[in-house]
């Protein structure tokens, strides 16, 4: 848990009432720009936004954090500019990381996302890769509509941070099978697949209101840092993760085999636990059997990780992100108010169970 702040540095901020601002103005875009798919992708791409049920009827599904929205929108206010500038950007940032979201849970193989049966199980694989390349191609439409010179410096941010997030699910893949990852390749995966979005959505909306280059800059490094430190956390959960809350198997990260930060971390530790581990997680690598592996199999290699050090590694290096993301907002004016809510943002996303 990251450290209290000074009380003199940060008001109260409700961050639940943030999230659902983003959600609530986000939303109704967003639903506009899916119903302009054809069917059927349309209509599956409202599954797995949680807007049906596989039946096609009316659900009120899980949508997911919203972090994203949020964001997008509060960094709007950095300029003074209302937060509905943020919009489009909080919209173009959603179906970019919804389109990562369906191919993901394709190349990884997940059956379950937010509590439901991912749309790959559902629809099939063909549906899961054209909505998901639906969706990346209307958040380009979406920004680029909007005719200024604004909105195509937003587009380039985007399309940036859209390269680097596949970049980042390249290398989480060929990590899979790789016996050793490096801690610096760790990360440089993970700021690749979880910062770059992030830090497009903590500056896109700034950029929409007028921001300079500078000022967009610098609210991309503290996203980027958050989402280090988002991922970091995604890591622990993981592995060690409620499945209640996660919606998500147990040991999920070990099943795929994933090089996540803890695994990582414990490799490199040195020690007993950690020779052991790597003679495990080496062998579980030729294994035919892997796939009917038993919860106690799985929960002696968490033990494992554990021992070495990997878990608590992992932990700190998360408020370590944290601090970096927060430290990065002194350089930036804006309005107390507006710097508190990205500080709350971040402090939600290090102290989370899903």
């Amino acid at each position: 848990m990251p450290p209290a702040p000074a009380a003199d540095r940060r008001t109260t901020v409700d961050v639940t009432a943030l999230l659902e601002r983003g959600r609530t103005l986000a939303t109704p875009v967003l639903r506009a720009s899916v119903d302009r798919l054809a069917p059927p992708m349309d209509t599956v791409a409202a599954y797995h936004f949680g807007w049906i049920d596989a039946q096609g009827r009316p659900a009120d599904g899980d949508g997911g954090k919203a972090v994203r929205p949020a964001l997008a929108m509060l960094s709007a206010e950095v300029t003074g500019a209302d937060p509905r500038t943020g919009v489009p950007g909080a919209v173009a940032v959603e179906l970019v990381h919804n389109f990562s979201l369906l191919h993901d849970d394709l190349m990884d193989g997940d059956v379950q996302r937010r509590h439901r049966d991912t749309v790959w199980k559902v629809h099939g694989p063909a549906q899961a890769i054209l909505v998901g390349d639906a969706l990346f191609a209307l958040a380009n439409e979406v920004l680029l509509e909007i005719g200024t010179v604004e909105a195509g410096r937003a587009t380039r941010r985007l399309t940036a941070a859209s390269r680097a997030l596949i970049d980042g699910q390249a290398q989480d893949i060929s990590y899979e099978h790789r016996d050793r990852v490096s801690v610096e390749e760790c990360l440089e995966m993970e700021g690749n697949k979880t910062g770059a979005l992030l830090a497009c959505a903590s500056s896109i909306g700034a950029v929409l209101g007028g921001a300079d280059e500078q000022t967009a800059d610098i609210l991309e490094k503290y996203g980027y840092h958050l989402g280090l430190a988002f991922q970091a956390v995604d890591d622990l959960l993981g592995i060690w993760g409620d499945p209640d809350a996660t919606g998500k198997q147990t040991w999920s990260d070990l099943r795929q085999r994933k090089k996540s930060l803890p695994v990582v971390a414990a490799l490199a530790a040195g020690g007993p636990a950690s020779e052991r581990l790597g003679e495990i997680l080496a062998a579980d690598a030729k294994s035919s059997d892997f796939a009917n592996f038993s919860e106690e199999e799985f929960a002696a290699r968490a033990a494992l990780i554990e021992e070495a050090g990997g878990r608590e590694w992992c932990a700190e290096e998360a408020r370590r992100q944290h601090t970096i993301a927060i430290e990065a907002l002194d350089a930036v004016d804006m309005p107390v108010e507006v710097r508190d809510r990205f500080a709350a943002l971040a402090d939600f996303v290090v102290v989370r169970k899903r």
